[in-house]
């Protein structure tokens, strides 16, 4: 095993495979591991890559599946249940941890994690994805030019079609909440607690977006110190509606008989967006910063489809921390490599 040896845990899935493909295009040779042998052997076959079969429920065989790897990049969620084992391991095995959560439980269990992981002398960086890479960097940008901002609030529209992770993942904010950040504390609200038009500024004018429970709420703070966060999402009406019910009928859906319909349905659905899918996407960010005195600052962007982003995003980081630039201890993407990891990019548009 080499410095540049590297994993990618749950290649198997929608958002993994991506990433596989585009690694291989790139020359770069991750290790392919999940719980799955035959998806994952499979495709580490047709890539030509090496495989590891282990699942999260043993720590010594994760230990054994990080063995001479320098940077595990982790892909299988829900993140609330796989993060920390994942986390645990590559604290004693001394690798780099990177994961594509948007869960602002992940990113608060990862925090308290921080003086162990500068003994262990790794990164913990969880979210190198869309989750919240692009966000997370508009927000580091925003405070650079209102040192003095004691609010900020970041919105985005244009994920198009979804995978079956993140509708699962969306379907759990559903049953348990919002979530905001209120004098430098996380508050729970509501699920769609509040609505905001804001203009994307692609052409569309205002429209109607909703607060959901971003991993921003969570790195934002740590990234920029503002106390008072919000994050909203522009989701179609339908959507909008089913999201306020939700506050009202989250017992019924977290009971098991709708849990099993639920999945079934998700399961049924496909794996998740194609290529052509994802070429026609884009995505668009917002933000805005005030201060007490009453100053305000906003900027806006545009970029690739969320998908295809999280892939590039991920991959950079990837090459960043195998290239010995990895800032130990636990990290949020603009913490460790500045705002300019999103707008360096030739892909990414400053908006008027």
């Amino acid at each position: 095993m080499t410095s540049n040896t590297w994993l990618l845990y749950g290649a198997n899935g929608y958002t993994g495979e991506l990433i596989a493909r585009e690694a291989i295009q790139r020359g770069l040779r991750p290790i392919l591991a999940g719980r799955n042998r035959e998806s994952v052997m499979a495709l580490a076959a047709s890539l030509g890559l090496e495989s590891r079969i282990f699942g999260l429920d043993d720590p010594k065989a994760i230990e054994a599946g990080l063995s001479g790897c320098a940077v595990a990049l982790h892909c299988a969620g829900p993140f609330s249940r796989t993060s920390k084992p994942m986390i645990e391991a590559c604290l004693h095995t001394h690798t780099h941890y990177l994961d594509i959560t948007g869960e602002i439980a992940v990113f608060e269990m990862a925090a308290t994690y921080d003086a162990v992981a500068k003994l262990a002398d790794i990164m913990l960086l969880p979210g190198v994805g869309f989750d919240v890479v692009p966000t997370d960097c508009l927000a580091a940008h925003l405070k650079s030019q209102l040192p003095a901002a004691t609010y900020l609030t970041l919105a985005f529209r244009g994920l198009g079609r979804t995978s079956r992770g993140t509708t699962l993942t969306a379907l759990e904010s559903i049953v348990t909440g919002g979530m905001i950040r209120r004098e430098g504390r996380l508050l729970p609200v509501p699920s769609g607690w509040k609505t905001r038009r804001i203009d994307f500024g692609n052409g569309r004018g205002p429209i109607k977006t909703i607060t959901i429970p971003w991993g921003d709420v969570s790195t934002a703070y740590h990234s920029t110190g503002i106390p008072n966060i919000e994050v909203y999402m522009a989701l179609k009406p339908k959507l909008i509606f089913l999201l306020k019910v939700g506050r009202y009928l989250s017992r019924l859906i977290k009971s098991a008989p709708v849990q099993r319909f639920l999945a079934t349905q998700i399961n049924a659905l496909p794996p998740g967006p194609t290529a052509e899918q994802r070429a026609r996407s884009t995505s668009y960010v917002w933000g805005e910063v005030r201060a007490d005195a009453g100053q305000a600052v906003t900027a806006r962007f545009k970029a690739p489809d969320g998908y295809t982003l999280t892939v590039l995003t991920a991959l950079a980081i990837v090459e960043k921390a195998l290239g010995g630039h990895a800032p130990i201890g636990f990290q949020t993407p603009a913490k460790a490599y500045g705002p300019q990891l999103i707008f360096d990019r030739q892909d990414v548009t400053w908006l008027p």
